[in-house]
Parts: C-alpha cells; structure tokens; sequence
C-alpha cells in the first residue's frame, strides 16, 4: 500500500523569500503532519517560540519541535532574532484520519484497574512524565534513525484503541511483534533516562533522551540491559522483546515524544520491508 505523498519520509522547507530579509535564516525540515517531527536551523542567537512554547535553541541555531496526534491545522512559528526583529510563520500541518483497533483477551484489571492500581498507575504516569519533561543540550535527535525491532507491526500511532470491548485513550506509537528474547536497539544515539522493570501497563520500561525534549520509549521489555544515565549509541542493545504489563504477546511498543507531545516514530524511519530488504 503506497503511502501519501505528504508522508514522505524527507520534506525540506526553505523559507530564504519575502518576509525573511538578509542575516535572518530559517530553515525547516521533517514532516509537516500530525505525529511529525520538524528540525529546524535559524540564525545562531536567534530565539524561538512555537505554539505559545519557547524552544530551545542550540549555538548553532539549530531546534527542534513536534506535532502531537490532534495537532491543530494551523500552527504558529515565531522567531526572534538578535536585531530584534521578529518573523512569524503560520505551519500549515496536514490532518491525518486515524483507523479504529480492536483488542480482546487482556485481564479486566488490564483494562478497567481498582483504586489501589490506580493509585500506582498513576505514580508510575508520574515518574515517567518526569523522564520525558527533560530537556537537554544534546542533539542526537539528528542523526540517521533505524528501527530498534524488525518484525510484524500489530498496531500502529494514533488508532482508537477498543479493549475488550471498551473505548480507551489512542494508540501513541508503534507496536512491532517479535520472538520473546530478541533484542531491541537503540535507533539513534542518546542517554538512559529512565530503566525499570514490572510497570502496570508499560512492564519492563525504556526512555531514551536525545535532546531538546525528543525522547523515546520501549514498552513490554523481558529484560532490560541499561541503566538510568548511560550514554547509548546506534544500534546498542537496551534489552529484549517480551509481554510484560498490558500485552497479550510478546512485542515492542515503540514510542517517540517531544516533552507531553506523542509523535510517530515509523515517520523517522525507513518502512519495515525496506529495511530487511537491506540485509
């Protein structure tokens, strides 16, 4: 099945025309849709707010932002620069409709928790919001991602997800299906920020930071073969694929955020077919 044209893998937007006048750089590129991710480079020293956020913004004007499941159609980029004078850009980001999935089979505690779970869901919600709040310096978020797991995608970023019959919150990344034990890799460079096993929901779980607020998660691991504050490169083994918390067989949930933003990791990546059809 042919993807649009609007997620191809590789959009660049160069805004050198009227409104940006000479010493004022803005460029921007990445995927202007819902779930995407948009890297942009602006004149060093300039600053940058998006979406009523500031940003940060590297020495080298480089920045980074995202665009959540419902992002709105019209979306304003503003920047400052160190004349003072200020552009803004209204992003046009393209709308997606998102299919329906229907899941059976998982405990009624999985689904419908008692006050007690709750109390831990929520703690653990908290802990990992904390981990995906951080906003570091690094800018491992440009480099060339892969897939951490090559197997069948079961779900996919942004369904409704139904389980056991009953309407819960969308889908927010990628679920790839995989033997028990096979490891999952680090797509990109980063640092541990968070490593623990038997959360309720996400089991044996993952984050990566790789600066700027992109950070990503890997859910449902058997084990886990990092620690909090360990520096990952490309291709490096976090752990292993399993069916810990809330999965009914053994498989990576993938995810990718920009701080509370929920993006599309598969938008960053090649499609699964090519990729084994480069081994």
């Amino acid at each position: 099945m042919r993807q649009p044209w609007w997620l191809a893998k590789s959009v660049l937007l160069l805004f050198f025309t009227s409104g940006v006048m000479a010493g004022e750089r803005l460029e921007l590129s990445g995927q202007l849709v819902q779930g995407g991710m948009l890297i942009g480079r602006v004149t060093p020293g300039a600053q940058v707010r998006f979406d009523g956020r500031d940003v940060r913004v590297a020495r080298d004007g480089e920045f980074v932002i995202g665009f959540g499941r419902d992002a709105r159609e019209h979306m304003l980029l503003e920047i400052r620069y160190p004349d003072a004078r200020v552009s803004r850009r209204r992003l046009t980001v393209r709308q997606r409709r998102y299919r329906v999935q229907r899941i059976s089979g998982l405990p009624a505690r999985q689904v419908t928790p008692s006050k007690a779970e709750l109390v831990r869901i929520r703690r653990e919600a908290a802990q990992i919001r904390r981990a995906r709040s951080a906003n570091s310096t690094r800018t491992d978020f440009d480099g060339a991602w892969g897939w951490p797991v090559s197997g069948t995608i079961t779900g996919i970023y942004g369904s409704q997800r139904i389980l056991n019959g009953k309407p819960r919150s969308p889908h927010t990344g990628v679920d790839i299906a995989a033997p028990a034990g096979t490891p999952v890799r680090a797509p990109v460079d980063g640092v541990v920020s968070f490593a623990e096993q038997g959360l309720f929901f996400s089991g044996g779980t993952v984050i990566l930071d790789h600066g700027h607020g992109i950070s990503t998660t890997y859910v449902h691991l058997k084990r886990i073969l990092v620690h909090t504050g360990q520096t990952v490169r490309k291709g490096q083994s976090l752990g292993e694929v399993g069916a810990s918390g809330r999965a009914t067989g053994p498989n990576l949930h993938w995810g990718l955020n920009w701080f509370d933003r929920r993006l599309d990791p598969s938008l960053l990546v090649p499609s699964m077919t090519e990729m084994r059809s480069k081994r």
